[in-house]
């Protein structure tokens, strides 16, 4: 190993024209000569997952009122039926989560990749011959069961094929394919039913599948299973034919003592474990506690207020929202650095959420009525007049705009990132798995409950402790949220096991 990383960094060298002596130096000049392209073509053929979970997500939003009115009674769905339709979805993402961590330890993160295209082929194809509304609910499972492994194995499969200089941006593209796919049901929605809608979902994973194929496993991976040759090909063919893929082969073993074994119950003593587990649950509950889903929730109701009849059209501007705030993200995630934009995000949603709380306060009853006309899927009557009303439904539609944008920058896709960076290769299905099920898992109960919380502490009092919420993540960004920008993997790690390496860290932070 030691004759391979002095060949390495000779053929560095005499490509600079100068000798490189410390690790970062020799990192710099490794990722000088890396070509990017075959990175971004693995990728993208990664990100046709996120893409198609968006298309699970955003499917149901023009498929529910077509099918509450359809002429065939079997498939008709009521009021309580259209709800499990819905949110069905994440109860599979849940179980997905957890068979997702057990697939990347057991078969690896490519074949992890292929074959949840399965379950969303099925699942699309089952809801295009639905004969009842149990095969719907079915269709729903299986693809929220596929949503669910593709929203683990997605950002851990790039932050492990990506290097330093671009795994941000590329991790970020996780969330833009998400809100893209979410999006495209949209707009897909306004022209076709819901039959070929559904047949219109089913073709990104049909072509993630095909793509993956001819992409490689992650190098990490393949050095956890002691495959030293196939993992330096994935290099070669990941980094392009001048960068010496023995050094990063080399760099990875040399700094990284995790590569193999398997979890024990000794490892959540180990600070390397427990402390980065802490980080990435917290990271997924604050993400449910923001209130995006409240946001969502009401969004028709407040384009309707705000006289945007349309709305078909609304739901396609906050998708859209999403979409260029989110595009934003990825553009400035390795430069800004993820915490600072998660802290300038739960700002922005702190302040559009306290808003909304005023809104909701000002245009409802003030005097005597404080619980049961303030809640509900609409807005509550105003004691104001119209005008009144027209200028505070403007105020919801700034709040709303506010929080999406702070959201997608931020909040929406950095927990997804910093997920895949920061567990060791030996408890990154187990640590993943955890986090995606809080995940989903709060996601269910927040949206099932939402109802049953504005009814307590009325619509006002939600908004107010969302915003309480958003106050609470900000503080916890700042004390508890390791900046992982421009580091290796390894060097994530380390910070958290306060090895030598964290000096390393340290002194590029």
């Amino acid at each position: 190993m030691i004759e391979i990383q002095n060949e390495s960094r000779r053929l560095l060298d005499t490509e600079d024209g100068e000798e490189e002596t410390g690790v970062r130096s020799d990192q710099d000049a490794y990722l000088d000569k890396v070509k990017n392209e075959k990175l971004f073509l693995a990728s993208f053929a990664a990100v046709l997952g996120p893409l198609s979970f968006g298309f699970v997500l955003g499917y149901s939003s023009p498929a529910i009122p077509e099918l509450s009115t359809i002429t065939d009674l079997r498939l008709r769905l009521d009021d309580d039926e259209a709800s499990w339709f819905g949110s069905i979805v994440t109860i599979g993402a849940a179980i997905g989560g957890l068979l997702g961590g057990w697939m990347v330890d057991k078969i690896g993160r490519k074949l992890s990749l292929m074959f949840c295209s399965i379950p969303y082929i099925f699942g699309f194809t089952i809801i295009i011959a639905a004969q009842n509304v149990w095969m719907l609910y079915l269709g729903r499972v299986l693809t929220g069961l596929a949503s669910g492994v593709t929203s683990l194995v997605v950002p851990l499969y790039i932050s492990e094929i990506a290097h330093e200089r671009v795994r941000g941006t590329l991790g970020s593209c996780v969330q833009l394919m998400v809100v893209t796919g979410i999006m495209g049901a949209y707009i897909a929605g306004m022209f076709l039913d819901w039959r070929w809608l559904a047949i219109c979902c089913s073709i990104p994973p049909t072509v993630m599948m095909v793509f993956m194929c001819f992409m490689p496993e992650t190098p990490r991976f393949l050095l956890s299973q002691g495959k030293r040759r196939e993992a330096e090909e994935a290099l070669r063919f990941l980094r392009g034919p001048d960068a010496p893929a023995e050094w990063e082969c080399a760099r990875i073993e040399d700094t990284s003592d995790d590569q193999g074994g398997s979890l024990g119950m000794a490892d959540l003593k180990d600070p390397g474990v427990y402390k980065p587990l802490g980080v990435g649950i917290m990271l997924m509950l604050f993400q449910q506690l923001t209130g995006i889903n409240a946001i969502m929730f009401y969004a028709e109701t407040i384009f309707e207020e705000a006289h945007f009849k349309n709305s078909n059209v609304a739901t396609v501007v906050v998708a859209a929202t999403q979409v260029v705030f989110t595009a934003v993200a990825a553009l400035v995630m390795d430069r800004a650095g993820r915490k600072l934009l998660l802290i300038l995000s739960g700002v922005s949603m702190c302040l559009s959420t306290a808003a909304f709380g005023v809104y909701f306060n000002l245009s409802s009853e003030t005097h005597g009525n404080h619980h049961g006309n303030s809640s509900g899927l609409g807005l509550v009557e105003s004691p104001l007049s119209d005008d009144h009303v027209a200028e505070l439904s403007w105020l919801a539609l700034a709040s709303m705009g506010f929080f999406i944008t702070g959201f997608s920058l931020g909040w929406g896709p950095i927990p997804w990132l910093v997920m895949s960076e920061i567990f060791p290769s030996r408890v990154k299905g187990f640590a993943s798995s955890v986090c995606v099920l809080t995940n989903w898992g709060s996601a269910f109960i927040i949206t099932k409950t939402f109802q049953d919380l504005m009814d307590l502490l009325t619509s006002a009092g939600t908004f107010w402790l969302f915003s309480g919420c958003c106050a609470l993540n900000i503080v916890f960004t700042i004390i508890f949220v390791p900046e992982t920008k421009g580091k290796t993997l390894e060097q994530i790690q380390a910070r958290f096991k306060g090895t030598p390496e964290q000096l390393s860290y340290n002194r590029q932070t």
